[in-house]
């Protein structure tokens, strides 16, 4: 039976995810597949790299250039993290991302979008470390407004988690019996309207598929929830999620508050690493 790590996005509150797979690295407990969603897909990737410690020291290095996430790279790229710099110069030249070892690990690596022609969920396995996969993985974590349409193998791509924020059902139909799951919201959270959508109809208004998309990711999101909990219940599914409310927003130019949620996801793992060891058991 396929074992599987379901990371959802969350943008900065990804770094709580961070803390849980170090955690799994330094314990060597390896899935056989991991899928991530926006920052689930962004910071995933490093699993199957096997480099523990990357994503949370980057994201400190890196805090206050304004190319890696700004309101100025916002208005001079279109991107608030910056596109081109933070998915090809940083992991080629900043913080070296080994395409060998993503290359070699035979774990599947797969990475979320949203269509934006369709609305609907792409999901794309990633095996090779070239600019196709970077931009797969960059529009994976495209937020609407804050990041322009990305387009790859002629497809237009956005943020994945406005199609499927939490893909369990996705990897189970792929033959993926047991998962740990990966959520970077508390036990009894509800997702609301959102309440940018007049600045996203305005954004997207040559994208109607996508803006009903939009519309309708509470209602989505909250029906994931409820089917993540039934699926935990089964004995299958482990869920790890923050205690309480991370203070930690979208955005975060604080090393302290990177740091302490970092802390909260290896304290989450550690504390359940007994019963991941028992999930992921032959």
């Amino acid at each position: 039976m396929k074992k599987g790590l379901v990371l959802e996005g969350g943008a900065m509150r990804g770094l709580f995810s961070a803390g849980v797979m170090d955690v799994l690295m330094e314990h060597d407990i390896m899935p056989d597949g991991v899928i991530g969603v926006s920052a689930g897909a962004a910071f995933g990737c490093n699993m199957k790299s096997r480099q523990p410690g990357r994503v949370l020291r980057y994201n400190q290095r890196l805090v206050h250039d304004w190319r890696y996430a700004s309101l100025r790279s916002l208005l001079t790229t279109g991107d608030y993290f910056g596109g081109e710099y933070d998915y090809h110069y940083v992991p080629r030249h900043v913080d070296y991302f080994d395409v060998d070892a993503f290359r070699e690990n035979p774990m599947e690596f797969w990475a979320v979008c949203t269509n934006v022609g369709t609305g609907k969920a792409l999901y794309k396995q990633l095996t090779e470390v070239d600019d196709t996969c970077l931009e797969y993985i960059r529009a994976s974590a495209s937020m609407p407004v804050a990041a322009r349409i990305v387009t790859v193998e002629g497809k237009k791509l956005l943020d994945g988690g406005i199609a499927d924020s939490i893909p369990l059902r996705f990897f189970q139909q792929q033959g993926y019996g047991r998962n740990l799951v990966v959520l970077t919201q508390p036990a009894g959270f509800v997702k609301e309207p959102n309440r940018l959508m007049p600045l996203m109809r305005l954004w997207l208004r040559r994208h109607p598929r996508v803006v009903r998309a939009l519309e309708q990711r509470h209602v989505m999101y909250n029906e994931e929830l409820a089917y993540v909990r039934a699926e935990e219940a089964k004995g299958d599914t482990l869920v790890i999620r923050p205690k309480a409310k991370l203070s930690i927003g979208h955005i975060s130019h604080d090393p302290a508050e990177m740091q302490a949620t970092y802390d909260l996801g290896r304290q989450a793992a550690l504390e359940q690493l007994d019963a991941i060891r028992r999930l992921f058991a032959e």
